[in-house]
């Protein structure tokens, strides 16, 4: 069957499903897939003080290996309507671009993705051994709990294997092809709450400004140089995020202080790690104080293989480009993902993702649909 990439972006834009609202998008995927032979399962997960949240998986075949094709129909919220100047909805062309909230992050490449399999299933692909899956959440732009990573304990309970993973996440730069991803740094946020006692600031002596004794804690880890970097991953860094005092008055001494920081580590730390460095610095602080530390998420590295060389000779082969095996940019569901097999990341072109007037260029489109069409040709042995 036939699938137009355009076409099937639009269909998939036009459903508004705004994190953690479907609005319709996994049941136009799913009937697609349907279509293609796919025997789909929908998979709804909840938890006590979260929305629920609709997800997909979908598998033709039976036989190893399975490569999967993961993403997510969720997008993020439009923000100010008015400074649009299209329908966020709409799926509008204009100019050879596509216009539409999750253009580029990442109904287009989902559609790319459903367009090369329904060309490799016309073709040779009855002829090879082994299976295509679909993992689709809708909780990736949300807080990422009844998603991917409940789809994954299913998938285990199931005895279900996926061998080889590609996330469909916008990754390219400047062209289509020029950025694949083959891991990620991690991501850690950090709260420190100091106490003190409230006073009058004529009289200090009555009081304990909280305030002098976050700042020296601030001061202490903004100048620590985590590292330097390796061949896979640029340096780690600590930001501090905010400073929070909570006093507008002029005459208070206030009682408390809370500073936010959060860490982008490689792979030579660990959210553990990381954690015991802010503990040790925090000792020094006198006086009562708390630290309330969450990881995000782990860095991973997927070293370069079957993989991510598909990857780069199909972008080569279609674009004629070299490819650049990145861990640049923020987290993923790779992060998820990478504990049950190898995982890259190649998309659409990330300039607008998020942005006011997301946009994807048909070109784009059309050359992401080819460069998938080929990789599934090259994974399953039927190269062109």
């Amino acid at each position: 069957m036939t699938v137009d990439p355009v076409v099937f972006s639009q269909h998939l834009i036009r459903c508004p499903s705004v994190t953690p609202t479907d609005a319709g998008a996994l049941d136009v995927l799913q009937t697609k897939l349907e279509a293609l032979g796919f025997t789909c399962h929908r998979l709804p997960f909840s938890e006590v003080g979260t929305a629920d949240v609709d997800n997909l998986y979908a598998r033709r075949g039976t036989t190893a290996p399975n490569l999967c094709f993961a993403g997510h129909t969720d997008v993020v919220p439009v923000g100010d309507l008015s400074e649009w100047s299209v329908d966020p909805f709409a799926g509008d062309i204009i100019d050879g671009h596509l216009f539409g909230r999750g253009a580029s992050d990442m109904k287009c490449a989902i559609a790319c993705f459903v367009t090369a399999v329904g060309r490799y299933l016309e073709g040779a692909g009855n002829a090879a051994d082994g299976s295509i899956s679909f993992l689709i959440t809708g909780d990736e732009e949300g807080p990422a709990i009844n998603g991917t990573r409940k789809l994954l304990g299913w998938l285990k309970d199931r005895g279900e294997v996926i061998d080889h993973c590609l996330v469909g996440e916008p990754t390219s730069v400047e062209q289509v092809g020029d950025m694949a991803k083959i891991g990620r740094r991690g991501s850690m946020n950090a709260t420190l709450t100091v106490y003190g006692t409230q006073g009058h600031v004529a009289y200090p002596h009555l009081a304990d400004n909280p305030i002098p004794r976050l700042l020296s804690f601030l001061t202490a880890i903004d100048s620590l140089v985590l590292d330097q970097g390796n061949e896979f991953f640029q340096a780690s860094n600590l930001e501090i995020t905010n400073i929070d005092i909570g006093n507008d008055a002029t005459n208070i001494v206030p009682a408390k202080a809370t500073g936010r920081i959060n860490i982008r580590f490689n792979d030579r730390h660990t959210g553990a790690s990381l954690s015991e460095l802010l503990e040790n610095h925090r000792s020094a602080i006198a006086g009562r104080h708390e630290i309330d530390i969450t990881i995000s998420g782990e860095s991973f590295l997927t070293p370069p293989g079957k993989l991510s060389q598909l990857i780069s000779t199909s972008i080569k082969t279609v674009t004629g480009m070299d490819t650049d095996l990145s861990t640049t940019g923020g987290t993923s569901d790779a992060r998820f993902i990478k504990d049950i097999c190898a995982v890259s990341e190649f998309g659409m072109r990330n300039a607008t993702a998020h942005k006011v007037d997301e946009n994807v260029s048909i070109k784009d489109i059309l050359t992401l649909a080819d460069i998938y069409e080929h990789l599934l040709l090259g994974y399953f042995g039927l190269s062109k």
